[in-house]
């Protein structure tokens, strides 16, 4: 998987770099055919995001995680941030994969099976 990471406003750190890579390893769970995800850093003054593309096949599933200074610990705001986006593209993937899998299969063969 062919992994892009860039910032705005920020310089992307080792780091945040092995923070983005050590969260992907649940992708690789999930689904077989990941071909790139690129994530976009960014820094505004109260609050921190983190937006992230997966290239699936057939699929591209874009999440947001946002963390402002106001709701939590200000040294760990933009590690939430990535922890959010990683999360919900976790949920995106996982209903992909549902609606790629043939659910009528099982019924079809229990019939076949039962004649």
């Amino acid at each position: 998987m062919q992994i892009q990471i860039s910032g705005q406003h920020i310089q992307i750190t080792p780091a945040l770099r092995e923070r983005v890579e050590q969260q992907i390893g649940r992708f690789e769970r999930l689904f077989d055919n990941i071909k790139a995800l690129d994530v976009v850093l960014s820094v505004d003054k109260n609050e921190h995001k983190a937006s992230g593309t997966l290239h699936c096949a057939g699929t591209r599933l874009h999440a947001d995680g946002l963390a402002r200074l106001d709701d939590d610990k200000k040294g760990d705001t933009l590690y939430n941030a990535i922890d959010a986006m990683i999360a919900k593209l976790a949920d995106q993937l996982k209903k992909h994969k549902e609606k790629l899998k043939d659910h009528h299969n099982a019924e079809v063969r229990e019939a076949r099976a039962a004649t």
